[in-house]
């Protein structure tokens, strides 16, 4: 892929993360913007936007980073596993899912499990709607690897998240996770064919 792509790639997933941090803190952090707008306070409101917007652009870059080592992780274990890695991958996106469900309910002293697992399930069934997506833009063989991703290193990339009191910013984390995630999954193939179109002319 082209330099120019992977810069493209950087910035607007950057963009998108900042940006879609910001539109869900509105929803979950609703209480810090009322509080400076009675009364009204544009300093300090310009200040949350801004606060809000660069955490965003930090969860682009962890997602970022997610992306790529798996880019790279995947390469390895192709090369290692061969064959038994789809089988691999199954496995541990099903311990991934188990341990969204039962570790985090283990870690709360009260409270019921039914979040937990609908979290997990939502998750799940995002991922194998976008993972089926990829599969079908690019070959079957993409399905188990995108699924993969989607699941495993979303909830590795969430653990900070996870590990805050309260659930606002594991909430306020995880939706620009899942976007960014999403775009650079499903983006990817084709700044690659372009590149592959550009060499072949």
């Amino acid at each position: 892929m082209k330099s120019r792509n992977v810069v493209r790639l950087f910035f607007s997933t950057l963009l998108l993360g900042g940006i879609s941090t910001l539109i869900t803190s509105f929803f979950v952090k609703s209480d810090a913007y009322i509080k400076f707008l009675s009364p009204f306070d544009w300093f300090e409101l310009l200040g949350l936007l801004i606060f809000f917007l660069a955490l965003g652009f930090v969860f682009s870059l962890v997602s970022q980073m997610g992306f790529f080592a798996y880019l790279t992780v995947n390469q390895f274990a192709l090369g290692i596993f061969r064959g038994f890695w789809p089988t691999i991958q199954i496995g541990l996106i099903l311990f991934a899912l188990f341990d969204l469900v039962y570790f985090r309910y283990k870690s709360v002293e009260d409270g019921t499990i039914t979040p937990f697992l609908l979290t997990a399930i939502a998750l799940l069934v995002y991922s194998i709607i976008i993972a089926r997506i990829k599969a079908k833009e690019t070959n079957q063989r993409a399905f188990i690897p995108a699924l993969f991703f989607m699941v495993v290193i979303t909830s590795i990339e969430w653990v900070p998240g996870l590990r805050t009191n309260g659930g606002d910013y594991a909430w306020l984390m995880i939706v620009p996770l899942i976007i960014c995630n999403t775009y650079q999954l499903l983006i990817l193939h084709r700044l690659t064919e372009k590149t592959k179109a550009t060499k072949g002319r």
